[in-house]
């Protein structure tokens, strides 16, 4: 999670909501993403997404079969998904999102019944220092 963390600060260095993303495949670090929605006009540039992207390419595969997600933020309904199309088996994620998080707080999608790929998670992996990392970069915003 240290790792996504320092994701989502370099996120937050080019202005976006910092938010860091990473695949980890037999313990090794296969891919990683930060918000990039902004700098690249694209509403679908969210850390796990190009995170899921680069982890496809690395692997030639679509299918991440056997991976994990850390993510510093709950991942929203159009990450949910992606995840579940790529398989991902498992997702760590710090911070809840109470108005857009499609894991348990929303929403509850990772075991919906209308999907055949149930994926495990853990939430609140550093949640505090994720937490008051979104918090801070919103205050400086508004």
């Amino acid at each position: 999670m240290r790792k996504a963390i320092a994701l989502a600060h370099q996120a937050e260095q080019e202005g976006e909501v910092p938010v860091g993303a990473l695949i980890v495949k037999d313990n090794e670090c296969i891919a990683e993403g930060y918000n990039l929605p902004i700098k690249n006009c694209d509403p679908t540039a969210h850390a796990e997404i190009i995170a899921l992207r680069a982890a496809s390419a690395w692997l030639e595969n679509y299918r991440l079969v056997d991976c994990t997600l850390y993510v510093t933020l709950e991942p929203c309904v159009m990450c949910i998904g992606a995840i579940q199309h790529a398989r991902i088996k498992r997702i760590v994620f710090a911070a809840t999102d109470p108005k857009r998080g499609a894991v348990c707080s929303a929403l509850s999608l990772t075991k919906a019944d209308y999907s055949n790929h149930h994926i495990e998670w853990t939430g609140g992996v550093l949640k505090d220092e994720c937490s008051s990392l979104l918090t801070d970069f919103f205050k400086k915003r508004r």
